[in-house]
């Protein structure tokens, strides 16, 4: 049985602030449990609901050296759907009522995780044959296990995996203060190591010492080798082309399901959508102050409001995606710019548009299962979540092409009525407001296609459990 060990800075249930805990919630209960023993080390944050602090049990505790003296790491475990997690306490890093704190604090922080993380193994008895590290948060993971404790023969043949969720944080300080922190000696601090640009990179460090690094989409992993989308690592990542990877999320079938989800007006599967899904449109219609139109498009929104997402594309655009006759659903918070742009446009246009700035996991899956259309015109896209969720309940995707929307959105060709949504090429304002109009035309004058496009799209597998083939058939190659 290969042992394999996830470490992170969050994980669902206990601490989400983004996608990151929804692969490291999902990806490790994905696999077979005779084959793979898959556990995970996360911090005990103070702001981990009670419900799940109050269950954690107590294995040890040491003190291990860090950043000028010895420091408390504290043990605890908790079994969760068949997982085993591990918590790392530490008031002093891990107290706060946010999981992050300042940029340096979260340095500091992290590199003592990662290497306590190591340093807990023995006394929680289990030996990995891989280290899956997620993030910059981990990024002195692997570094930290070829140096300071590859002497040591208990850690001597584990190997590691760096997965990159988003290439644009990389956790970069000065070159000194993090020597001091990290107690990390100065030969690692150069161009062919941790250093880059003048700084110190824990992300540079977990890429170039890691034996694997993968990203979240095939498409992904070919953009970050280029200049645009490389923030500044694309030499890097050119150079470990021959260890670097794309395999596309998952998506959480269980909690993501039409048929079964509690938290909609009418549950509905890829064989009765046409009768039933625009009752929750019609619901939703009702709730959010919308005109009750069926013939009319609704288009969903759920998204961090900033430039990466493309709202810049859309702001420049608002004037004539109203004019469109469209509804828009928007849900989220983000830049104050945006914010208020939707603000202002469900003043002016109650009835077509409603600006939902807050978010609402209730309201997000009543929005997927009731729009008609999703749009997401990203900048870049890792891999992305919210086109998957779409596609499950028969919502038609919107999309740039980039990505993990490219791997998973196949654009829609009317000549020989195929696809699953429809996508623009170039981050262009008009190029994606003409693909909204594409799709509006479609969806009014052909629903008998616009059904069959949502047929193909419900009909995809994007669950964990094909993600999780392509990762253990990673670890055998490895192995």
């Amino acid at each position: 049985m290969k042992k394999i060990l996830f470490v992170a800075s969050e994980c669902v249930p206990f601490i989400k602030t983004g996608g990151l805990a929804d692969v490291i919630g999902s990806l490790p209960k994905a696999f077979d449990s005779e084959e793979i023993d898959a556990r995970v080390i996360l911090p005990k944050y103070l702001c981990i609901s009670e419900t799940y602090r109050n269950r954690m049990e107590f294995v040890t505790h040491f003190y291990m050296y860090y950043n000028g003296r010895n420091r408390y790491v504290g043990i605890l475990k908790l079994n969760y759907q068949g997982v085993l997690y591990y918590f790392i306490d530490n008031e002093e890093y891990f107290g706060g009522s946010t999981p992050y704190g300042d940029h340096l604090y979260n340095l500091e922080k992290f590199g003592f995780f990662s290497k306590a993380a190591l340093a807990i193994l023995p006394s929680i008895e289990f030996q990995p044959d891989i280290i899956h590290c997620h993030d910059w948060h981990t990024g002195l993971l692997p570094v930290y296990l070829k140096t300071q404790f590859a002497a040591d023969e208990y850690y001597s043949n584990m190997k590691s995996v760096m997965t990159i969720h988003n290439l644009r944080f990389q956790g970069n300080y000065s070159i000194d203060k993090i020597r001091e922190i990290t107690g990390l000696p100065g030969y690692l601090f150069t161009s062919d190591k941790l250093e880059a640009y003048g700084d110190a990179n824990y992300l540079k460090g977990g890429i170039v010492y890691a034996d694997r690094v993968t990203t979240v989409s095939e498409t992904y992993m070919e953009e970050i080798k280029t200049p645009f989308y490389g923030e500044r690592l694309e030499g890097l990542l050119w150079a470990r082309s021959n260890v670097l990877k794309g395999i596309v999320n998952g998506l959480d079938y269980e909690e993501w399901n039409p048929m079964t989800d509690p938290l909609i007006e009418q549950n509905f599967s890829a064989d009765d959508f046409r009768k039933k899904k625009k009752k929750n449109k019609a619901a939703l219609q009702k709730e959010l102050g919308l005109a009750a139109d069926p013939g009319v498009m609704m288009v969903g929104i759920i998204s961090r409001l900033t430039d990466q997402k493309g709202f810049d594309l859309i702001q420049r655009v608002m004037n004539e995606l109203v004019e469109e006759n469209i509804q828009i659903v928007v849900l989220g918070t983000g830049e104050w710019k945006y914010e208020e742009l939707f603000k202002r446009y469900a003043s002016l246009y109650p009835r077509q548009v409603s600006a939902n700035i807050f978010y609402s996991n209730e309201l997000s899956h009543k929005i997927y299962a009731s729009c008609d259309a999703f749009l997401m015109p990203s900048l870049f896209e890792p891999c992305g979540l919210s086109q998957l969720m779409s596609l499950r309940y028969g919502t038609v995707p919107i999309v740039r092409e980039t990505g993990g929307l490219k791997d998973t959105v196949e654009a829609y060709n009317q000549y020989e009525n195929t696809g699953t949504g429809f996508s623009f090429a170039n981050y262009n304002a008009h190029e994606m407001l003409d693909t909204v109009r594409s799709a509006k035309s479609v969806f009014v004058d052909n629903k008998r296609r616009w059904n069959q496009i949502v047929d193909r799209g419900m009909a995809q597998d994007f669950s964990w459990n094909s993600s999780a083939a392509k990762y253990a058939a990673l670890y055998d190659e490895m192995l």
